[in-house]
């Protein structure tokens, strides 16, 4: 079964380049220094720390090979066809009105690339699902942990 692309933005992708050359060129060398220092302790304070580690050390390389995965399947976003659409799709940004008249503004991204609390949500989330399609004016109906919520597209950009 052949694996779908990766939905990233340009800016996402920089990130994730930008991350893993962190991760290979500064945090592999500080993980190995902590394993060796690990080994360097007496026998009594060594498993602990060694143990920790190593555990870095595994979670590190995981996350290596995370985001080479993303980047070798990466299909870019199209935002600037998403900014001229009239319609909510992914790489908009939308700006909504929700029931207590708060204003809120999200950038549709693919999974990879969400971060509510910077503004960005997949498109397969409840919300993002919700909006795909939308309109400015249209009304949503999303149903939340805390129950059903209704917002109003303002904007589609």
């Amino acid at each position: 079964m052949p694996e779908e692309g990766v939905l990233l933005t340009r800016d996402g992708i920089e990130r994730l380049k930008e991350e893993l050359k962190e991760l290979r060129s500064v945090r592999r060398a500080e993980v190995a220094a902590a394993i060796r220092d690990a080994q360097e302790l007496g026998p009594d304070q060594q498993d602990g720390q060694y143990e920790d580690a190593k555990n870095q050390q595994a979670f590190l390389e995981g996350r290596i090979v995370e985001i080479e995965r993303m980047l070798e399947q990466a299909v870019v976003i199209d935002e600037a066809a998403a900014q001229k659409s009239k319609e909510v799709r992914v790489g908009s940004t939308v700006t909504l009105k929700t029931g207590d008249g708060k204003s809120r503004k999200y950038q549709l991204v693919g999974p990879a690339e969400a971060n509510p609390l910077e503004g960005r949500i997949s498109h397969q989330s409840p919300v993002g699902r919700a909006l795909l399609g939308k309109k400015r004016g249209d009304k949503v109906m999303v149903q939340a942990p805390a129950g059903e919520m209704e917002m109003t597209v303002t904007t589609v950009s």
